[in-house]
């Protein structure tokens, strides 16, 4: 699947669909728009979990990455 249309075209729609949040639904450390979060997202998609955590990683306090200058 490419997108959500491709998946509602596929496997149609549940519009009554409600997530349970179970044993394994733990909030992730990973930074918002990052692989590893866009990772943990899809699994708790697929596990029919909440999408959101209360306590997923809140902002981007601590964390240090590349800084590439703009041409």
């Amino acid at each position: 699947m490419r997108n959500v249309f491709e998946a509602i075209s596929t496997f149609g729609h549940d519009e009554d669909f409600a997530p349970l949040e179970t044993d394994e639904f733990e909030p992730t450390e990973a930074p918002a728009g990052s692989r590893e979060k866009l990772d943990v997202l899809a699994t708790r998609v697929q596990q029919g979990l909440p999408l959101w955590h209360g306590n997923d990683r809140p902002d981007y306090s601590g964390l240090t990455g590349v800084v590439r200058p703009r041409d």
